[in-house]
């Protein structure tokens, strides 16, 4: 085509797969599985076409692999958009980790947006059922959630980030240990001299709630302590104000309860700015834990005292299960519950000591 002062500019071609596959001197099959990911190629086959390829400057045509392979190389996740506030800090990076675990493997990640009217359910159904997706992973796992009971009926691969609290036969999931956590940090808290606690978790049914609180009150009763309904509020897990409002009405209690675990560092952070504005001291009057270590945790005043479980990490474990469940099947892909990290910061710490009453000797 030319241009103006007579420049011609010539469209570089694109390298086809037969052409990349004469010069590896490798099958058109073997090139095109080679560049899917498929467990039949060797990891050094693999590695050599990946590398021809980047070097040739092939690029694969999606439609052309799926009329190959039957696959879309696509793994999805739902995305309700419904709430006032969809995407947070935990959601952020979790999406960022299972992009990066399934680029590494040769997939994309789609992300299903679910409108406000709809539910999660009629969604998936939808990617399902349309073959748009070759594998889902689910998120924030209700205590019997339908997404799982569907897909596992289905027989749709997919990995559940969480667990359901009554479970059928053997599927896929990755979950943190958060029973085992909050079930040390009573005893830690004790230890420092803490008998009044008080728990803030959702009012959604999120099974990971479940699980930490069951190893909460387990470890309070160890100690012989039970706790009243009144300082186990749940409120919804976005709502900053209504987080804000239950706090208050914890310090209202009598006795004021001197450690407040919130199940998520959102709702930590919640308790902490309602005790500032309260005039209570943090870590001298009341002690504040939250559970995730998102980002600004650390840059609260004071920095907050959570529970670390790799979020990106964990993320790009689960990228690795579901494309391993698309290549092996539901038997090939153990479930996986992983240990946290307690990150000690400044936001706990002993028990406060009594105050003496006016004109007390």
């Amino acid at each position: 085509m030319a241009g103006q002062g007579g420049l011609r500019v010539t469209a570089k071609r694109q390298i086809r797969l037969k052409e990349l596959a004469s010069k590896l001197g490798l099958s058109p099959t073997t090139v095109s599985r080679a560049l899917a990911g498929y467990s039949d190629v060797s990891a050094e086959t693999r590695r050599r076409v990946e590398e021809a390829a980047r070097t040739h400057g092939y690029v694969a045509s999606r439609i052309g692999r799926m009329l190959v392979s039957g696959r879309t190389n696509i793994v999805g996740v739902l995305l309700p958009i419904s709430a006032p506030s969809f995407m947070d800090d935990f959601l952020g990076q979790f999406l960022s980790g299972v992009a990066d675990g399934l680029a590494g493997r040769g997939r994309d990640l789609f992300l299903a947006a679910v409108p406000r009217g709809q539910d999660d359910l009629t969604v998936l159904r939808h990617v399902v059922d349309g073959g748009h997706i070759d594998a889902v992973v689910i998120n924030r796992v209700t205590h019997d959630d339908p997404r799982v009971r569907y897909l596992i009926e289905r027989r749709f691969p997919f990995v559940a980030h969480g667990r359901l609290l009554d479970p059928p036969p053997a599927y896929p999931w990755f979950d943190t240990d958060g029973e085992a956590a909050f079930a040390g940090l009573v005893d830690r808290l004790h230890a420092l001299g803490h008998r009044e606690f008080a728990l803030l978790g959702p009012s959604e049914p999120y099974s990971y709630a479940a699980f930490r609180r069951r190893g909460f009150e387990s470890a309070l009763a160890g100690h012989g302590i039970r706790l009243a309904p009144d300082r186990l509020p749940a409120v919804p897990v976005a709502d900053r104000a209504a987080a804000i409002a239950a706090a208050q009405r914890l310090f209202a209690l009598r006795p004021r309860p001197t450690a407040i675990i919130g199940m998520t560092d959102r709702l930590a952070l919640a308790v902490m700015e309602a005790a500032q504005e309260a005039g209570l001291s943090i870590p001298g009057d009341l002690s504040v834990i939250g559970f995730d270590d998102v980002p600004i945790a650390a840059y609260a005043r004071p920095p907050l005292s959570t529970f670390d479980q790799d979020i990106e990490r964990s993320a790009a474990v689960i990228a690795d299960m579901v494309v391993d469940v698309i290549e092996k099947g539901f038997d090939g892909v153990q479930p996986r519950l992983a240990e946290v990290r307690f990150v000690d910061r400044a936001s706990h710490g002993p028990a406060p000591k009594p105050r003496k009453r006016a004109g007390s000797a």
